[in-house]
């Protein structure tokens, strides 16, 4: 098969969900169409709204096809969220992950799990551990279980419905689910106990076509049944895969979108801390990347209502007046998952640019946090919307003195994505270092941050 040129991308993240045309050539983003994410709250839970997402989706690809071609369609998503399938329908709706029904069965579940040695998958609030909502699912839905004859992952889900080929896939087996064993390279012990190994189809490679588009989809897109489309990846991991082979190990990237993520590749799982929303996740190849994470990207919408881009006087001021951000404002996630955010200074005295520059500084601040549980790599690469905010980027590189670029790619994970055709190394435009942040005071306004959490 010669390599797809245009490749629409499906690229499903918790807040927003695109469809993005990368050229293969270029690896440059020809064209995007996107949509709010939005959770249903009807039914017997909230969960995703799969045939509004499938109307978008199908939709995009008629759009983009009549205005570019599309030759190929790869897919990437939000992790901790999977399709329960009766024969050819869901058994029942895509749980939302943010959902507290699962910690209904959290003593129960307690008892199944593995251990953190086996998985490297901490216990997270509500349905962030996919194997707590099956574990649900199977307890409070047991008539609908019971009807259950396919496990599929998220991506694999949208390849499932584009393809009608069912496949399991690892980065999505392997970012907190307690469902994977890392070290093994198998799933975990988990699986065989409670009776699900025979629901989860085989394994297949992320980069690895696992079909081509049915009639029926494509008639409704305007494709062809010769238009092939890949197994999928989970969002981080899609960030990662330009990068790997690319630098020196051990090297971090910071994946950002409604979540923060902090990926080590090369680095040591040692310092890994379950209490602390720390984890391995599992890259394209099965190998263990320690990562630690914590919802930046909803934090800052949450703390910052107007995003101005604060002049040199305003981040002095925010740094001389000890105008601070203290975490957490999203309970039970992050390095700090039981500290209650606030800050030290009344919103209302703020300007704009005040309120950006001490959210920026905050999330510099959490992410180095994250450094110090899944290792500071030789340098820093940024990816994702973070990537457009120089000062998070300029603060992080003071913080931790080596070197930090900012991708050029506001959308990393498209561009993962549409390399799981495999056409070789990434030669996206390499970015040039941001200057450290350098202003007066502002390692001791770090330090008073710090001292505020002991």
């Amino acid at each position: 098969m010669s390599l797809p040129r245009h490749i629409a991308v499906i690229d499903i993240g918790k807040t927003n969900a695109k469809v993005v045309l990368v050229d293969s050539g270029t690896q440059e983003q020809v064209a995007t169409r996107s949509t709010p994410n939005v959770v249903r709250q009807g039914g017997p839970y909230p969960h995703a709204d799969v045939d509004r997402l499938w109307t978008f989706i199908t939709e995009s690809l008629l759009v983009l096809h009549a205005e570019h071609r599309v030759d190929g369609i790869s897919i990437t998503t939000h992790g901790a969220t999977a399709a329960l399938l009766a024969g050819d329908a869901l058994a029942m709706p895509v749980l939302d992950y943010e959902f507290a029904g699962p910690e209904g069965s959290s003593d129960a579940y307690a008892k199944a799990r593995p251990d953190f040695a086996e998985t490297l998958s901490p216990r997270l609030p509500n349905g962030l551990n996919l194997g707590a909502q099956i574990f649900w699912h199977a307890q409070t839905h047991a008539a609908d279980f019971a009807r259950v004859t396919a496990i599929l992952t998220y991506p694999q889900y949208w390849a499932w419905r584009l393809t009608g080929k069912l496949a399991s896939e690892v980065t999505s087996l392997g970012c907190h689910t307690d469902l994977w064993a890392p070290g093994t390279g198998d799933f975990s012990s988990m699986v065989a106990a409670q009776g699900w190994a025979r629901l989860f189809p085989a394994v297949q490679p992320a980069a690895s076509v696992l079909g081509y588009l049915k009639p029926e989809v494509a008639e409704a897109t305007g494709l062809t049944t010769d238009i092939p489309v890949t197994c999928g990846i989970h969002d981080s991991n899609s960030s990662l895969l330009p990068h790997l082979g690319r630098h020196e190990a051990p090297f971090t990237i910071i994946s950002t979108g409604t979540w923060t993520i902090a990926m080590t590749v090369g680095g040591d799982t040692s310092h890994l801390d379950p209490a602390r929303d720390s984890l391995a996740n599992v890259d394209a190849f099965g190998r263990a990347v320690p990562t630690a994470r914590f919802m930046g990207g909803r934090e800052f919408d949450q703390l910052v209502p107007e995003i101005r881009t604060p002049s040199a006087e305003s981040i002095a001021r925010v740094i001389a007046d000890d105008i601070r951000v203290q975490p957490n404002f999203n309970p039970g996630v992050g390095p700090f998952p039981d500290a209650k955010g606030g800050w030290t200074t009344p919103v209302e005295q703020l300007s704009a640019e005040e309120r950006t520059a001490a959210a920026s500084l905050y999330l510099a601040l959490v992410t180095e946090a994250c450094l110090g549980l899944c290792g500071l790599g030789k340098e820093i690469i940024i990816e994702g919307p973070l990537a457009r905010n120089l000062l998070f980027a300029q603060a992080l590189a003071a913080l931790t003195g080596v070197t930090v670029t900012a991708s050029g790619d506001a959308t990393g994970t498209s561009l993962g994505a549409s390399m799981l055709f495999g056409h070789g190394e990434s030669h996206a435009a390499a970015s040039e270092p941001v200057v450290p942040l350098s202003v007066a005071g502002f390692a001791d306004y770090a330090a008073r941050w710090r001292a505020a959490l002991a």
